[in-house]
């Protein structure tokens, strides 16, 4: 089932507290959301606060160049891959200064998939560091604005979730 746009602004607002509560500040790294996840923190007046900016690498070379991605992660696991969004949440996490990040790689369709990673596959990290980061995979079903939508909401919980944790 698709996020509803209510969804998406109740799962930012718990985020933008639990953010506050903190006093923490969260940076976005995204590739098949195209900035939506930063989009949905933005929202809100006052959310300079919380959120440092937004990453949108939706290239290979962007991922290597603003993320510093690596040749090897993209080369030998793809760029929606476990690899790839651990190193897009620590090239995130240095290159602005942000208390916890959240990267997206996925295959949004309705093209692009594989029989190993058909439409719909979308990999997920957030962390404070390279050795708290969490990363886990989903499988969406639905279009393009589907898929996308149900990757934001699961990368706003699962961000919320992790700071939870801490």
């Amino acid at each position: 089932m698709p996020a509803s746009d209510h969804e998406l602004e109740q799962a930012g607002d718990q985020l933008a507290a639990k953010l506050l509560q903190l006093g923490s500040t969260v940076v976005t790294a995204e590739s098949c959301t195209g900035g939506w996840v930063a989009k949905v923190l933005t929202d809100k007046p006052g959310s300079s606060v919380y959120v440092v900016g937004g990453l949108v690498t939706y290239s290979n070379e962007a991922k290597q160049s603003l993320l510093g991605v690596t040749d090897a992660s993209l080369g030998n696991h793809g760029a929606v891959s476990e690899p790839v969004v651990r190193e897009m949440v620590a090239g995130a996490l240095a290159a602005t200064g942000a208390n916890v990040a959240v990267a997206i790689s996925g295959v949004a369709g309705p093209g692009g998939g594989s029989e190993e990673k058909p439409v719909g596959t979308v990999w997920f990290a957030w962390g404070a560091s390279i050795e708290s980061t969490e990363a886990v995979v989903q499988h969406f079903k639905g279009d393009r604005d589907q898929v996308r939508r149900q990757a934001v909401l699961f990368a706003l919980q699962g961000v919320s979730g992790f700071l939870k944790q801490t």
